[in-house]
């Protein structure tokens, strides 16, 4: 006897079901990210997948779509599914070989658009630079800043540099290292951000962030590491005036403005996210 084809609806429902068991879900998100993966499987956007929920569905949409409810029941990122993240309204290819860009991190972009002048010429560098989110929007919102990123791992530079391609950001140069030995011979910057590791080795939420790179979650020292290195080195390749920002962790803000003060910083300060918590914190070289 054949196999009784399932209706697009059934479907539906029955992964809503299971991904709101399985991930802790409540009812409507459960709903949108079935029908996220359903979009993916088929190839189809919202408004189709609504006007079709009556019919069946194919064997092989639905055995891809079984395996992709299996990869995100396993804790896979949606973003990862899909392959693309929206940073601050442009979409970003991302894989597991960088850090899914969050809303938050776009105060970092803000901040910078809000610290130099549009009009002027200005060097600007993305330490750390993942997916190429922060580097390659403000190449976009300012085409005559000059801009550099780096990272210490290949494979997110790949990353990077296909974003780059696609999003028409040729001029950003990409330099591989470690913070600030990836641009050692590179002097003196405007402007640097990052978006550093600063989550604590034994932090608990770690186990919710295991399908994204470590190395781009993860510093030692409580999580505090990467955040000094960036702080102490920074004096050295910053030109008079330049600004330093730093995404960190909420409860690292008085910290990082400690820090920031004995390297020699002025204009210290710390601005919150949308939900009130402490985010970035940075400061200006001072003049000689």
């Amino acid at each position: 006897m054949p196999a009784v084809a399932v209706s697009l609806s059934a479907l539906l429902q029955d992964a809503a079901r299971r991904l709101s068991a399985g991930l802790g879900l409540d009812a409507r998100a459960a709903r949108l990210e079935a029908r996220v993966l359903a979009g993916l499987a088929l190839g189809r956007d919202a408004a189709w997948l609504i006007a079709h929920e009556p019919e069946p569905v194919s064997s092989r949409a639905g055995t891809g779509f079984a395996d992709l409810l299996g990869r995100r029941l396993a804790g896979e990122p949606v973003a990862y599914l899909r392959g693309e993240q929206e940073f601050f309204g442009r979409s970003f290819q991302v894989d597991s070989a960088v850090l899914i860009p969050r809303p938050e991190t776009e105060l970092l972009v803000e901040t910078a658009l809000a610290a130099l002048p549009a009009g002027r010429a200005a060097r600007v560098l993305d330490l750390g630079t993942g997916s190429g989110a922060l580097a390659l929007t403000l190449a976009l919102e300012r085409p005559g800043w000059e801009i550099h990123a780096s990272d210490a791992s290949a494979a997110a530079l790949a990353t990077a540099r296909r974003n780059a391609r696609r999003l028409g950001a040729a001029r950003v140069r990409f330099w591989a290292g470690d913070w600030w030995q990836a641009v050692a011979g590179v002097k003196f910057f405007d402007m640097v951000l990052s978006n550093p590791p600063y989550v604590a080795e034994d932090d608990p939420h770690l186990a919710a962030l295991a399908h994204e790179p470590r190395m781009a979650l993860v510093a030692p020292d409580a999580g505090r590491a990467a955040l000094a290195a960036i702080i102490a080195g920074a004096p050295a390749h910053l030109a008079p005036g330049g600004w330093l920002w730093l995404e960190h962790g909420w409860e690292q803000g008085l910290w990082c403005r400690e820090m920031l003060v004995r390297a020699g910083f002025g204009r210290v300060s710390t601005r919150p996210d949308g939900a009130g918590l402490e985010r970035i914190s940075g400061g200006q070289r001072m003049s000689e």
